[in-house]
């Protein structure tokens, strides 16, 4: 029997209050954070779906294992593991510590990129684009069609788009510093990659000789959605399907704090000796020793168990289904979202809930300053504050798509949290046509959306 009521495949034993909030209250709170939610205090928040990035809850075997940790500096026991664990995973031998995923972005992409180099992805996410522009090299975006347009029901809008793909290696030959897979689509409203597509992209980065690697922070989930969307893919584990995509890279970037279900931890795992040893003296230089590179031997231990935890079919079909419940509610609220839903989040089409406010007045931020605002909901806005860049003009070249992203923890939150958030969507829906849009008042270079200031429009 498959019963409606999706239920946590876990027992909670230890729990941690929630600061709850008056409207007032955020109202002040949201000003003295210059209405940029990553400004605001933990303790002002209510539900947090900023991310889903080191905001899991650990399990009482991965607690445990962070006992043995071995915080030797050189050959801990607590290294042997997460090593073991890793190469058993993508099949790669050289494995390479760091505290986070961009810390391996800034390594691999620091030594392959620079002035004239050229990246390709599906969709860079905004530390890999960060890190590939502060080296001086291009961050080029391939997604299908299928992927641009937010209500349309295709079962791997994450894909790229292989044809544009062979074209771009042509015309940027000998300039190529890699192609980039993201799995899954973080930018791309969170949306899968398939088998067939994954092997596409190997196939032509092998034909042009260019270095081929995978973003797999979200692995896990996206071989969730492989194995019950893609033909000949059902018979097949998720840590097998898993397995199979990380045999056609060249390497892998992970930050640990997504599907290794850590608060703290990441690699970058490689095929070629060479390269590897490039990368090893950047990461002695700048992250650590070979056998801790930034992360402690406890937090190794947590990763290792929960690089196995995560391919867990009872976990996974609860975090698959439990971020659909969520998606399907809104949208039967009339919430314009990016379909079908995604694995670790649900992305709101901002760009089509607020028709009136154009890009250059942010809509995906006004959303974000909403919900916090009605609920003390925190989120992210992925849109042209994210990516939009600035013309010769001055004037605004907005992003693709101006998308609100509710990035769900992982074993976080309940299902009365998730009803908490379809009930705020309710308010925002009644509200729409009188929200204003906003503008920046102070911005860095680089990654503007975390620290940039903003003050609403009358």
């Amino acid at each position: 029997m498959q019963h409606r009521t999706i239920i946590e495949p876990f027992r909670i034993k230890s729990v941690e209050p929630i600061g709850i909030s008056t409207e007032a209250e955020r109202v002040t709170q949201l000003a003295a954070a210059h209405y940029n939610p990553f400004l605001l205090r933990s303790k002002d928040v209510i539900i947090d779906l900023m991310t889903d990035s080191g905001t899991s809850a650990m399990s009482a075997h991965q607690w445990a294992g962070m006992m043995e940790g071995d915080e030797a500096y050189a050959g801990s026991r607590s290294w042997e593991r997460m090593e073991e664990a890793v190469q058993e995973l993508t099949g790669m031998q050289h494995v390479l510590p760091t505290h986070q995923g961009r810390a391996a972005e800034r390594i691999i992409y620091g030594h392959l990129g620079g002035a004239g180099k050229v990246f390709i992805s599906n969709t860079h996410f905004d530390t890999t684009r960060a890190n590939i522009e502060f080296s001086g090299a291009t961050a080029i975006d391939s997604p299908i069609a299928e992927g641009k347009d937010t209500a349309l029901e295709h079962p791997f809008k994450g894909n790229m788009d292989v044809a544009a793909l062979d074209h771009l290696l042509k015309e940027h030959k000998g300039h190529v510093g890699a192609v980039i897979l993201t799995v899954t689509n973080n930018s791309g409203g969170g949306q899968p990659v398939s088998m067939a597509n994954a092997e596409g992209v190997a196939a032509i980065c092998k034909r042009h000789g260019a270095l081929f690697l995978l973003d797999c922070c979200r692995i896990a989930e996206n071989s969730w959605f492989v194995k019950h969307r893609e033909e000949g893919m059902e018979g097949l584990s998720y840590r097998q399907i898993a397995q199979r995509m990380f045999a056609l890279a060249d390497g892998a970037v992970m930050s640990a704090k997504k599907d290794a279900l850590v608060n703290m931890g990441g690699f970058l795992s490689l095929k070629d000796e060479a390269l590897a040893a490039a990368c090893t003296n950047l990461l002695i230089l700048t992250e650590g020793f070979t056998t801790y590179g930034g992360v402690s031997g406890r937090d190794m231990e947590a990763i290792a168990i929960g690089l196995d935890e995560v391919f867990d079919p009872h976990y996974l079909d609860y975090r698959i289904r439990s971020t659909t419940w969520l998606g399907d509610k809104l949208h039967a609220l009339g919430v314009p979202l990016m379909r079908p839903i995604g694995g670790h989040a649900v992305y709101i089409d901002a760009k089509k809930l607020y028709p009136h406010i154009p890009p250059h007045e942010y809509p995906g931020q006004a959303l974000v300053c909403e919900l916090y605002r009605l609920a003390g909901i925190r989120s992210v806005e992925i849109g042209s504050v994210m990516f939009g860049k600035y013309g010769e003009d001055g004037g605004l070249l907005p992003s693709t798509m101006e998308l609100v992203r509710l990035a769900i923890p992982r074993r976080v939150y309940t299902q009365s949290h998730m009803e908490y958030v379809a009930e705020t969507f309710e308010e925002v829906m009644r509200e729409r046509s009188r929200t204003k849009g906003y503008r920046i008042t102070k911005e860095p270079k680089f990654l503007r959306h975390f620290t940039a200031h903003f003050e609403p429009l009358t």
